[in-house]
């Protein structure tokens, strides 16, 4: 069974250090929530929270009506999986699988067709009687992910799980985990700093810093709409530029360096007089031309990175500054280093900022900060 969680005005301290303070939200019945923030923004902490592992100085946690504040670790009903994987190395990968089923005094047959269960699930029926350290990472993350399972948890808690694997097995293992719980129909709660792992596998993510929480949101809400210059910059990749927003007769107009301006329909806080703004440019959201006379930001093109798909360019502005910018690669060839080129926007996609980055001047912008 799945649960719903509740979370009101959390505090968590340690001394006269507040690592959170009054955070509350709610993370719906079955879904896989992703808890994404830099180091040291609070995230484990919440999850720990959650877990039973760390005291909770103020507010009220729920599974469901279920006040868990009180409740034992043991009785919450979860499953863990850790950074580490944390799976007992004298065991063998079945006894490791079977463990939770055993500790909580379940009959031999209940023990074996759920063992068995989980062995197939995660694709670990082979190693059965393997000891950890004769499996890879990525297979040592597969059964520390069927022991947590097999208890039929009502909530999976996740620290970091993949944080030890190289490039290509994170990949592998997070379409593993997603299509687990989506299948499991499992709420889960997943601590990361990788953004794009967040992306990935998430159906909401609440980005945090500092022990608060900026936005929470589709991973296509928080990329395309973020609420503020944190979230912006935190998701994905983007540029930072200068400019103003100013309007008349209806019209809002965004000057860019240069002298380049687009005329913006979609303006939540309408201004008359010049407002100094900042813009938010993703990479992929400028186009080149070769065009010299062209309206648009001028700039030289410092190097180039061809990925196959894509090419990146690091061009250097006017006014001295260096932007990223992806472009499709062409079958013909790479802008040369040391062209001149002319830049123009995708204005339906740039995002327009109060000059002080705390908020997103655009319609659009979602966010369910207030659901608890």
């Amino acid at each position: 069974m799945s649960v719903e969680i509740t979370i009101a005005n959390a505090v968590k301290k340690y001394g006269d250090n507040t690592i959170i303070g009054d955070l509350s939200l709610t993370i719906r019945e079955g879904e896989f929530f992703t808890l994404l923030g830099p180091s040291g923004c609070g995230k484990t902490t919440l999850l720990r929270m959650i877990a039973g592992f760390n005291s909770i100085e103020g507010g009220e946690f729920f599974f469901n009506e279920k006040l868990i504040n009180d409740i034992d670790p043991s009785r919450r009903n979860i499953g863990m999986v850790f950074q580490n994987y944390a799976i007992f190395p004298h065991l063998t990968v079945e006894q490791n699988v079977a463990f939770g089923l055993k500790n909580r005094k379940c009959d031999k047959e209940t023990i074996t067709r759920e063992t068995e269960k989980f062995l197939r699930l995660m694709q670990i029926e082979e190693y059965r009687n393997r000891l950890p350290e004769r499996l890879s990472g990525g297979q040592q993350q597969r059964v520390a992910l069927a022991r947590a399972l097999v208890i039929s948890p009502d909530v999976l808690l996740m620290d970091e799980p993949l944080s030890n694997l190289d490039a290509k097995l994170r990949v592998e293992m997070r379409s593993v985990i997603k299509d687990v719980q989506n299948s499991l129909g499992i709420t889960t709660v997943y601590v990361t700093h990788d953004q794009e792992e967040a992306m990935a596998i998430s159906d909401r993510i609440a980005v945090m810093n500092k022990g608060e929480i900026q936005q929470i949101g589709t991973p296509k809400a928080l990329y395309q709409r973020p609420k503020n210059l944190f979230v912006a910059t935190f998701i994905g990749h983007t540029n930072i530029l200068k400019g103003t927003l100013s309007g008349g007769q209806g019209k809002q107009i965004l000057a860019l360096p240069d002298g380049y301006s687009v005329e913006l329909g979609n303006v939540r806080e309408k201004t008359e007089a010049p407002r100094d703004v900042l813009i938010s440019v993703r990479p992929e959201e400028f186009t080149i031309s070769e065009k010299s006379g062209e309206p648009g930001i001028q700039g030289t093109v410092d190097s180039s990175i061809f990925l196959g798909l894509n090419t990146h360019y690091r061009v250097k502005l006017s006014s001295g500054e260096k932007i990223e910018i992806i472009q499709e690669s062409t079958i013909d060839s790479i802008i040369p280093t040391g062209t001149d080129i002319v830049l123009q926007v995708k204005k339906e996609k740039i995002n327009v900022l109060s000059e002080d980055g705390g908020s997103n001047l655009l319609e659009g912008v979602q966010d369910d900060t207030a659901e608890a």
